[in-house]
């Protein structure tokens, strides 16, 4: 399949996909150009597949650690098996890490709480979140992909641009 240029040289492009594909996993839609929506479109799929493919493999491990009192004990942890850990591997190469944003009202204390063991909150969203929910779409339905949709807005006032959303299903 033909990569569309863009008219930007790689490294400009692939930023671009990158910043839009980030952005589209953290808001659910955004507004950018058709050319822009249409090359979004196939980097996103890509960057899903893994992750549905790879969600539920996981590991429970026994880990040792201290408690308040300063007994040693063994804590039960979920790890990332071998194929999730690579998934989620390559899928970070893919996209940047940008924190969560605080929830209008939401206090400095209760954000710190909520986001205390996530490092990765896109990453986190994509296997928590929307793998799960396109597995069962392909369990429905029997199908792979589609993960995305691109809707024409008509062309912006300043460029005469065409302008669409793109969101996941």
């Amino acid at each position: 399949m033909k990569v569309k240029m863009l008219g930007r040289p790689t490294e400009e492009r692939l930023a671009i996909m990158r910043n839009q594909a980030t952005d589209l996993f953290m808001k659910g839609k955004i507004k950018t150009t058709v050319a822009r929506a249409k090359s979004l479109q196939s980097y996103v799929e890509k960057t899903l597949t893994p992750a549905i493919n790879t969600y539920e493999d996981v590991l429970t491990v026994q880990k040792p650690y201290v408690n308040e009192k300063g007994e040693k004990t063994t804590r039960e942890v979920l790890n990332d098996g071998p194929k999730k850990l690579a998934a989620r591997r390559k899928i970070m190469a893919r996209l940047y890490n940008v924190k969560e944003p605080r929830k209008p009202g939401e206090k400095k204390a209760e954000y710190a709480a909520r986001m205390d063991n996530i490092k990765h909150p896109v990453i986190e969203k994509i296997f928590n979140i929307y793998a799960p929910k396109y597995a069962e779409r392909a369990k429905e339905l029997g199908q792979k992909g589609g993960y995305t949709r691109v809707l024409k807005l008509g062309t912006r006032k300043g460029d005469n641009a065409e302008m669409a959303i793109i969101e996941l299903i």
